[in-house]
């Protein structure tokens, strides 16, 4: 697992390689590919993540390392035992210099265990990072599929629009033929007034979600987008009936539980240090003295701690026992929330589906079909102008009823992704 997410931090850059180019400024927003690969590139939040990955990675590098050595000198006798020389701080002219080289060096396997566990630590760090980008990249692909489904309802509307204009003419028309009331010119009027305050509500709804996609993009809120163009295809894997491939794919690429796995061999690292620590560390030392100008004795020195303080040593033993519990536990609570996620939203995906479906194949040319029929009639005399414009309202609703299926199925496969921590 761990070198399969290595590979995919290399394929995002996170190794020091930006793989993708940048998407053109004058096109970002046509397509969801465009607005991640911009994203990867310029959002601080994930640089700062890869950052830290990398500091972490060389805290790891550094865990063997020993403390660095002491270097001690002991001039003695400076007062040369009260004879005639004066007191001296010249090594050379006092009655004997000391030089004790000094190096700590801890129990064996400590240093073993302490880069292995900063090795977990900077496995957490780069899981971390993935999990950020899997995030931001489901936060992204949501908001497009929303800035989509504005966009894709306002030229619903403004098409609906220009149709009760001509339901109007139609009924200007029949007024001045004396065929129809002058209240069905009027009625037209007030759905045109009410589909203009429609299009108003959706413009500051798009123009709320251009500023969240350019927050998470790093450019100036107000900063236009380009009109979307199409959404992604749902892939054939997305579905309950492959929910059991999908778990399969989740306990090996998502990011969240290699995090929690990796807090678990940092524990486990932890706490066999723990139990290292009942022996002593050793601090070994050579003394040449020097007499005069020559050196003509040399010493060798071995210091340990003595680990007397147990009960000190077994509270962090007891210590680093439940914090690798805890660790599982986490590590438990984490599969559990995901895989729950999971068949929530591949349930909520296929719905969204079927509903698409229908929508598209039954209701839509049903609401076309009533309202070819009701204009027909109203031109007749057969239908009223309110049955007229019931029908209207029937195919926009139709059309928006596709369209939140296909936003609802895109923000379904999103979140999917995102537990995956891979695009499917």
């Amino acid at each position: 697992m761990k070198m399969r997410l290595i590979a995919r931090l290399a394929a995002c850059g996170l190794m020091g390689v930006w793989l993708l180019p940048a998407c053109a400024a004058d096109d970002l927003g046509t397509n969801l590919t465009g607005l991640l690969e911009y994203a990867r590139e310029h959002n601080p939040e994930f640089a700062a993540m890869r950052y830290e990955a990398d500091a972490a990675a060389q805290r790891a590098q550094a865990a063997t390392a020993l403390p660095d050595p002491v270097l001690r000198t002991e001039l003695m006798d400076i007062t040369n035992r009260g004879m005639d020389k004066s007191p001296s701080l010249l090594p050379s002219q006092v009655g004997s210099t000391r030089y004790t080289f000094m190096q700590s060096v801890p129990w064996f396997g400590k240093r073993d265990l302490k880069q292995k566990a900063a090795g977990a630590v900077a496995d957490q760090a780069h899981g971390r990072t993935v999990a950020t980008w899997a995030d931001l990249s489901a936060q992204i692909k949501s908001a497009y599929a929303q800035y989509y489904y504005v966009t894709g309802s306002q030229k619903i509307t403004r098409d609906l629009l220009d149709l009760v204009v001509q339901m109007e003419k139609v009924a200007q028309f029949r007024y001045a033929n004396g065929l129809a009331a002058q209240q069905d010119a009027v009625r037209a009027q007030v759905e045109q007034s009410v589909m203009k305050t429609g299009l108003v509500a959706l413009d500051n709804s798009k123009r709320q979600i251009e500023v969240r996609l350019n927050a998470m993009l790093s450019r100036p809120a107000t900063m236009p987008l380009a009109t979307p163009q199409i959404l992604r295809s749902i892939p054939a894997t997305a579905g309950m009936e492959n929910y059991k491939a999908l778990e399969n794919r989740i306990h090996e690429h998502n990011p969240d539980l290699f995090v929690d796995e990796a807090g678990i061999g940092a524990a486990e690292k932890n706490r066999e240090l723990a139990y290292k620590n009942r022996y002593p560390d050793f601090t070994l030392g050579i003394s040449p003295t020097q007499y005069g100008t020559a050196v003509r004795e040399w010493g060798l020195m071995v210091e340990l701690n003595i680990p007397l303080q147990q009960d000190s040593r077994r509270s962090q033993e007891r210590e680093s026992e439940a914090m690798l519990a805890a660790a599982k536990a986490r590590k438990e609570a984490t599969a559990n929330r995901i895989l729950s996620a999971l068949a929530e939203n591949l349930s909520g995906l296929d719905a969204a589906q079927h509903t698409e479906a229908l929508s598209s194949s039954g209701l839509l040319p049903q609401a076309k079909v009533t309202f070819e029929s009701a204009l027909t009639g109203y031109q007749t005399g057969r239908v009223d102008f309110a049955t007229l414009l019931d029908a209207a309202r029937q195919i926009l609703n139709a059309k928006l009823e596709v369209l939140k299926a296909q936003t609802e199925a895109q923000m379904r496969l999103a979140e999917i992704e995102r537990l995956l921590g891979e695009d499917l």
